[in-house]
């Protein structure tokens, strides 16, 4: 079952383009990582999923029903952190979450103190007290207070120093195993190679690739170096070999071929060592982009 379901997905600010024709689907129990850098579309399409901005054009399902004519039924099953939070800066942080919890047909109290003290989030403090990355730790603790079945995350991990951010990664994996659907959206790529499954790349508000992660990277380009004191660059002047540079008796760049022809170029010369390698989301990411 599909819990996410985008079809040819539209959004014009006036003349602007947010995005257009974006398609893909997210399965049901998946961690769905959604790549880009600011300005790509991401915040735009998570807007329109949740019914917070109405789409130009195309389609969206949620569940299986419409994100906009069905958005009042289907949010009490989402679980949403935008990538900036703002608050009643008055309100003790208790008094709020009690308050966003009174939406849920359901007591919350036992799930907020949970998780207040994975994050060590003091619940007694005023919102105006709190460090920007405390106000973050609100916010997590906000979406997920009701253990909701689509969990839409966006640029989740700002303001977070590192220690609170694989606490917030290890809630995210206990949630997912319990049956929750992670929808991801960041520009961090390491995070989105720690956590997906798979990943959707979106460049100037088009969807360029949909791929699981694995697959990605093997059917990529491979990272190749060799090392040797002679080395002639210009013998790997044919077809598949990109970004070639040269520096301290060692060569480096990417190929996509047969590596049995790239083996027997390089058994052309006496060389020291030879590494091929996948090569990382981040490679592979800025690969698309350029």
């Amino acid at each position: 079952m599909n819990i996410i379901e985008i079809n040819q997905l539209t959004k014009f600010y006036g003349k602007v383009k947010g995005i257009e024709n974006v398609s893909f689907n997210v399965k049901e129990g998946e961690i769905f990582g959604f790549i880009g850098p600011n300005g790509a579309g991401k915040s735009t399409t998570i807007r329109t999923l949740l019914g917070l901005i109405f789409p130009t054009s195309g389609s969206a399902k949620l569940f299986g029903k419409d994100c906009i004519e069905f958005g009042s039924k289907i949010r009490s099953e989402i679980g949403y952190l935008p990538s900036e939070v703002f608050y009643y800066e008055k309100m003790k942080v208790k008094d709020l979450l009690k308050y966003s919890a009174s939406f849920y047909k359901k007591d919350c109290t036992k799930r907020i103190n949970e998780l207040s003290e994975i994050m060590e989030l003091n619940l007694n403090r005023r919102i105006e007290d709190l460090s920007y990355g405390n106000k973050k730790k609100v916010g997590i603790v906000q979406g997920l207070l009701h253990e909701p079945k689509l969990i839409m995350l966006d640029e989740p991990t700002s303001g977070l120093d590192p220690l609170m951010q694989q606490k917030f990664f290890d809630i995210i994996s206990e949630e997912n195993k319990k049956g929750s659907t992670v929808f991801f959206s960041s520009h961090i790529l390491s995070e989105v190679q720690h956590l997906c499954n798979r990943v959707a790349i979106i460049k100037d508000g088009h969807v360029i690739k949909v791929e699981d992660i694995k697959t990605l990277r093997e059917d990529n380009y491979k990272k190749v170096t060799v090392k040797g004191e002679s080395l002639d660059s210009n013998l790997y002047s044919f077809e598949g070999v990109s970004q070639l540079t040269s520096f301290d008796h060692m060569l480096n760049f990417f190929y996509k071929g047969d590596v049995n022809f790239l083996i027997e170029t390089i058994g052309k010369q006496k060389v020291q060592d030879i590494l091929i390698e996948d090569p990382s989301l981040e490679e592979i990411f800025m690969h698309y982009y350029k």
